[in-house]
């Protein structure tokens, strides 16, 4: 059975805990092609996460009332919002709660007709879950010293 998810508005004082969670769920990227554990820059510093809280809408992703992820959302445009980051913690993972999050997401911005994000070319995990919320292909991005990046698109209704 899917828990119940919710998101909340992420604060300073959850910056501790995402950074946390964070690092678990990059660090399990290992087991889906990473070249080991790691993560995206300032996945797993608490000073980075309260720096996104300023810089885009952070969501704090709970299932049955825990907190197991969270969820950057940054505005491209009046219709285009981009997923900056999302993660789950892996002791949760294959229970439903990444996808009725981003559903809950894209609900909370009604006026988005075009969402972006990036995903490494190695994560095909990330990508088989992006693809299967209607996010398409469309193309590829070079990160200097960083992973090839495939870039990804949905458009709204």
């Amino acid at each position: 059975m899917t828990p119940e998810v919710v998101l909340g508005e992420a604060g300073p004082g959850d910056a501790a805990d995402l950074a946390a969670i964070s690092k678990r769920s990059f660090d399990s990227d290992a087991e889906v092609g990473a070249p080991g554990p790691g993560g995206p820059r300032g996945y797993a510093d608490p000073g980075w996460q309260e720096r996104m809280m300023r810089a885009g809408d952070y969501w704090r992703i709970l299932a049955d009332g825990v907190l197991v992820g969270g969820v950057v959302v940054l505005s491209m445009g009046p219709q285009h919002r981009e997923v900056g980051r999302i993660f789950i913690d892996p002791a949760v993972h294959r229970r439903g709660i990444g996808r009725r999050a981003m559903y809950l997401v894209m609900e909370a911005y009604p006026a988005a007709r075009r969402w972006t994000l990036d995903t490494p070319v190695w994560n095909v995990r990330a990508r088989r879950f992006y693809e299967g919320l209607g996010f398409r292909n469309t193309g590829h991005r070079a990160v200097p010293g960083g992973p090839e990046l495939v870039l990804y698109e949905r458009l709204g209704d």
